[in-house]
């Protein structure tokens, strides 16, 4: 099936669908990792953006259980020069395209990374789309166009956790995580030096968070998630109490 990737300075991309079908928009960025293309995937920090990978093959390891940096994926789309479809490796339990069409992630490869990252390097960021269902190149420019800037969104909505958890509630020490968007990964550094971490619920009241702080025999607020989200009113309490101990 063929793709067509999109952005807001005119510029046109040809290539194959290895994803969902569908049509998606975001801010375009890239990535130059040669491996980790599944951390990057499931980063938080990508919410509203479709990542460019510029190294020339991705997937060629598959996809595992064990690799994930979030509770799903939250890229907007994914781009490759090559998406491999025959993973060799002892941990994978999956395809690259596989995983991609099970979290209906829109993913083009078959376009040249190389010149959209110069475009990238040169003109900074681009709103851009992909698409698989509509092909005509002038429709999707304006589309891409049209799509709302990344900046001044609030993405921690998306991002954050709906329900509190506690990571390794056996450590010898506490601490808050203001999900914003965390990285497994620090919880596991965390744990690994320790330390318990307890995640309060998406929308936060002081209330929630005094309750947290109470608790904690050794406690320090820390901040992760998206790339600049806007702060909203919903965040004002916690920032004011951050701000005032």
């Amino acid at each position: 099936m063929k793709a067509i990737l999109a952005l807001e300075d005119g510029s046109v991309f040809r290539g194959n669908s290895v994803g969902a079908e569908g049509e998606t928009f975001g801010e375009l960025v890239f990535n130059t990792s040669m491996s980790g293309y599944q951390e990057i995937l499931t980063d938080p920090s990508y919410a509203g953006q479709i990542v460019t990978m510029t190294y020339p093959l991705i997937g060629n390891y598959g996809v595992n259980e064990d690799d994930i940096e979030s509770r799903r994926p939250f890229v907007e789309g994914f781009v490759m020069r090559e998406c491999c479809t025959r993973p060799s490796n002892w941990r994978s339990t999956k395809s690259l395209p596989e995983y991609l069409r099970e979290n209906n992630i829109v993913a083009i490869d078959g376009v040249d990374t190389r010149a959209i990252t110069k475009i990238l390097r040169t003109k900074g960021a681009q709103r851009s789309v992909i698409s698989t269902v509509d092909l005509d190149a002038g429709r999707l420019v304006q589309k891409s166009l049209d799509s709302p800037p990344m900046a001044g969104s609030d993405y921690v909505k998306a991002v954050s956790v709906k329900e509190p958890y506690v990571w390794n509630a056996d450590g010898r020490l506490h601490v808050v995580a203001m999900d914003y968007g965390i990285k497994y990964n620090i919880l596991r550094l965390l744990a690994s030096h320790g330390f318990s971490t307890t995640a309060p619920r998406w929308p936060l009241g002081v209330r929630t968070l005094a309750s947290a702080w109470k608790n904690a025999v050794s406690t320090t607020p820390i901040w992760l998630g998206t790339s600049g989200p806007r702060l909203t009113p919903e965040w004002l309490p916690t920032s004011f109490m951050f701000a005032h101990v």
